[in-house]
């Protein structure tokens, strides 16, 4: 994963924003040509806070499958429009959130005994994927440090995101990635 640098961050922000707005005023996804710097092919999520500081959409491209630039304006659209937990993001709410991107390492699957895998997560600074046929969660590293979850919890909680029963990450089927991400905030 390329280091981004602060300035590249609050760039990306402000693409996430402006096509947010964007599809408010026009219904569309805007189409923008994708700076040279931004062309490589990332995982990101786009995460919305409220003025609470509240979740208020989160949604994006756990692996590399469009240019970081085209996954920042898809990702920031389906955050505010798309996420089927909340309501679509109005106008006035707009002015008030504040936006975080999630730049992604690609995943890598943990292939240890199953009794060993917490042992090969760092809180904080790993993410989880869990994926049991055609069920997964994903849960970004800065999850687990928020909420104070050391790797067997977060491990139990990515497969509650998952819809899955907290304990079905220790089934043979089970396949657990991690990942790590480099976070911008407003």
């Amino acid at each position: 994963m390329a280091k981004l640098s602060q300035k590249q961050g609050k760039e990306l922000i402000k693409l996430a924003r402006k096509s947010i707005k964007y599809f408010l005023a026009s219904g569309q996804i805007m189409k923008e040509i994708s700076p040279e710097e931004f062309s490589e092919k990332q995982g990101v999520f786009v995460t919305l806070h409220n003025k609470k500081g509240e979740l208020r959409g989160c949604v994006g491209f756990p692996y590399p499958i469009l240019p970081l630039w085209n996954a920042v304006i898809e990702a920031g659209v389906s955050a505010g429009f798309n996420d089927s937990r909340f309501n679509q993001l109005t106008l006035k709410e707009l002015e008030e959130i504040k936006i975080e991107i999630s730049v992604l390492s690609v995943p890598e699957e943990i292939t240890e005994k199953k009794e060993l895998i917490p042992e090969k997560i760092e809180t904080g600074k790993d993410g989880l994927i869990v994926k049991i046929n055609n069920q997964s969660g994903l849960l970004l590293p800065q999850v687990a440090e928020e909420m104070k979850w050391n790797s067997e919890i977060f491990l139990e909680q990515t497969c509650v995101k998952a819809g899955l029963n907290k304990e079905n990450w220790k089934e043979k089927e089970c396949k657990i990635f991690k990942f790590q991400a480099q976070i911008f905030n407003e």
